[in-house]
């Protein structure tokens, strides 16, 4: 295609741009899709940010774009396409919890009943929360229930029950139902239940009840199924620099699928996502979910403290919500080894961007592509990255200093020099997980603070923030888990 036929873009003062020629075909209200510039745009954002590999898709006007860039294995160079799948990591548990919706439709679960009912055998290192957790709170991360909790239970169709058995000692990171904290073992308990209502693996599940019926055949669970496909390697690196190869394509155990074990071109994930925005139902008619759900899922069950690690603004069943200057979205970020991935809707624009990424800066890539795509197809302006503001803030830290304890992990936050130092240290269990990260803390707002990012979903900065617990206990959240305050 030549230079004439693709079209150009000229930039205004204020940095919009306009684009002529053949890029795209324009709407009654001049608003067009122009998918050669985007393709640009994203092979130019994935190369400056040392991206190996990317796939684009876009819902706009009810037409999906599909776009890839770069290669999916540095080491061999097979470039990436459209059809090329990549793992998904977190943005599994929106596949989960479209599942337990169903399940609810169905007449089968009740959102408000004990987890007990469904799972006799259920039960976790708190006795009370054994007898109270409830699916509504297992969706909506406000379980208490850690996040951090990884056991590998074999490939055989029991792993998931063999996991939740596992997990019957496991202590929680706060209260239930007293804040949100991320979970992804609260995730396992739901794929286990969808497992004892349906009477089929999670696997199974996944394909009959919905990959099928959406006609997602470039979405798998297990590895072997990625054969027969283009599969992307992640890969590993100090971010501003071209990254390496992970050493291994996989280090997730089959248990970890209702969590994060879903593999899929960006396409397929874009068309689950125009289900909830069509109301539940499928291109061809077929409907999976009720309106009442759909609504049920994007509807805040908690405010998130922390509103910078994952861009959320709050909880809904399932759904990561955002609120865009006043314009409601929602979506999910994902992340395994080396791959990162984000999806973001905006229902009044009918828009779905989804990105799936294969290493690299891919934070830099997915905050400057989406920026530029949300404000021109939806009038959405996402908020700036966050850090330290341009000028300083004094913030008192004596208050804040002492020690804050969830599952696994024991932060201590001291003053030195009348600045905010943190220690972040595994212990207990998974005292062997990682050396300790130590950090100095510059102010953003009396209860916020930056410490220095370190991997795609922080950048330069990544947030500590306090708050407190629904019976009034001092928190802190890092990484969207909260830890209560124990001395």
């Amino acid at each position: 295609m030549s230079q004439k036929e693709k079209g150009h873009v000229s930039w205004d003062a204020q940095g919009n741009w306009e684009a002529s020629g053949s890029w795209g075909a324009r709407d009654s209200r001049g608003r067009g899709f122009y998918r050669d510039h985007w393709q640009a745009r994203l092979d130019q954002l994935r190369e400056a940010h040392h991206v190996p590999g990317a796939s684009l898709a876009v819902l706009d006007h009810g037409h999906v774009h599909e776009m890839a860039s770069g290669v999916l294995h540095r080491g061999t160079g097979v470039e990436a396409t459209t059809d090329s799948v990549f793992q998904l990591g977190s943005l599994a548990k929106v596949y989960t919890a479209t599942l337990v919706m169903q399940l609810v439709d169905e007449g089968r679960l009740d959102l408000d009943a004990p987890v007990k009912r469904v799972l006799p055998d259920f039960a976790v290192g708190d006795p009370e929360a054994t007898e109270t957790i409830t699916t509504r709170q297992l969706l909506s991360h406000t379980s208490g229930l850690t996040c951090d909790f990884t056991y590998d239970s074999g490939r055989g169709d029991d792993c998931l029950a063999r996991y939740v058995e596992a997990a019957r000692d496991v202590g929680l990171d706060c209260p239930t139902g007293t804040a949100v904290s991320y979970s992804s073992l609260g995730y396992n308990v739901l794929g286990r239940i969808v497992e004892v209502l349906t009477g089929l693996t999670w696997d199974e599940a996944l394909k009959e009840r919905l990959l099928a019926p959406l006609g997602l055949t470039g979405t798998m669970t297990l590895p072997e199924e990625a054969l027969s496909h283009r599969a992307a390697m992640g890969h590993l690196g100090e971010l501003g620099q071209d990254p390496d190869p992970a050493p291994a394509w996989d280090l997730m155990p089959r248990s970890a699928g209702p969590y994060g074990r879903v593999l899929a071109t960006a396409g397929d994930v874009v068309r689950l996502a125009k289900m909830h925005l069509d109301g539940g139902v499928a291109e061809d008619g077929t409907r999976l979910l009720t309106p009442g759900s759909v609504r049920a899922m994007q509807q805040r069950e908690v405010d998130v403290p922390d509103k910078w690690t994952v861009s959320a603004d709050g909880w809904g069943l399932g759904w990561t919500l955002y609120d865009w200057s006043g314009t409601p979205g929602f979506g999910h970020d994902g992340a395994s080894i080396g791959q990162y991935g984000f999806l973001r809707a905006v229902p009044e624009a009918g828009v779905v961007l989804v990105l799936l990424t294969n290493g690299g800066d891919a934070r830099r890539l997915y905050e400057e592509l989406f920026g530029e795509l949300l404000r021109d197809l939806a009038g959405v302006r996402m908020p700036e990255p966050f850090g330290p503001p341009a000028r300083p803030v004094a913030v008192d830290i004596a208050p804040l200093t002492g020690t804050y304890k969830r599952e696994g992990v024991l932060i201590t936050v001291s003053e030195r020099d009348g600045k905010g130092h943190l220690v972040y240290e595994f212990v207990d269990g998974m005292k062997d997980f990682s050396p300790p990260l130590e950090m100095d803390l510059v102010p953003v707002a009396p209860d916020v603070f930056a410490g220095p990012g370190s991997g795609a979903y922080s950048a330069d900065w990544m947030p500590v923030v306090f708050s407190t617990l629904a019976d009034g206990t001092a928190c802190v959240y890092i990484g969207m888990r909260a830890a209560p305050k124990v001395g």
